[in-house]
């Protein structure tokens, strides 16, 4: 098992990070929060989960090892593969899920895209217990609570991540708002993955 990579990070795309090992390009599948944390030329570490099949070989690199931890532990649960399992991470941050599956909040799991209603009520049958409890919300998180909304963060340090000018990147977010202002009224979360895809296309028809 491949536990990490460390190395320079050699190119990035929405989804996909590639990251120089020993002079070799390691071909990363993360989760857009974790593309936006990355920068093209500068050194990262990613914990990583190899995941294997007959026709092929598959790396998903997560920010920390708790994500990684929780990433292959929504795959214990039945119809959950790795795509789905970095959906969810792509939506909720572990201690989100955390939360979710300890209340019950069957409403969380259908905000990732692929899970409807009944497939949220297997999986909070399936894993209640299994990833944990979330950890106590105190002190700064309380003032991050209260802060601009997480997704526009999100989404703006994913496309400055993807190489994009911070005034572009803004100019992104504005352009997709409606969209994740939908998506919330409706009463779910804003998509991000869907977000950071609607905010490439309006960059690329703007050049």
């Amino acid at each position: 098992m491949i536990a990490f990579v460390n190395g320079a990070v050699a190119a990035l795309t929405p989804n996909l990070a590639v990251i120089e090992v020993g002079g070799v390009g390691m071909a990363v599948h993360c989760t857009p929060n974790t593309i936006a944390g990355l920068r093209v030329g500068e050194q990262a570490r990613l914990a990583t989960s190899l995941v294997v099949r007959e026709d092929s070989l598959t790396l998903y690199g997560f920010a920390d090892d708790d994500e990684r931890q929780v990433f292959e532990l929504l795959q214990t649960a039945s119809g959950v593969g790795p795509r789905v399992a970095q959906a969810m991470l792509g939506v909720h941050t572990p201690d989100a899920l955390r939360v979710a599956f300890a209340s019950g909040d069957a409403k969380a799991l259908t905000a990732v895209p692929g899970i409807g209603p009944k497939g949220a009520q297997k999986l909070l049958l399936e894993l209640k217990g299994k990833l944990g409890a979330p950890a106590p919300v105190v002190g700064a998180q309380r003032a991050a609570a209260s802060g601009p909304a997480p997704w526009t963060e999100q989404l703006t340090a994913a496309l400055i991540g993807l190489g994009y000018a911070s005034r572009e990147a803004e100019e992104a977010v504005v352009a997709v708002t409606p969209q994740a202002e939908a998506a919330i009224a409706a009463g779910g979360s804003a998509p991000v993955p869907q977000l950071l895809r609607a905010a490439l296309q309006s960059l690329n028809r703007a050049r």
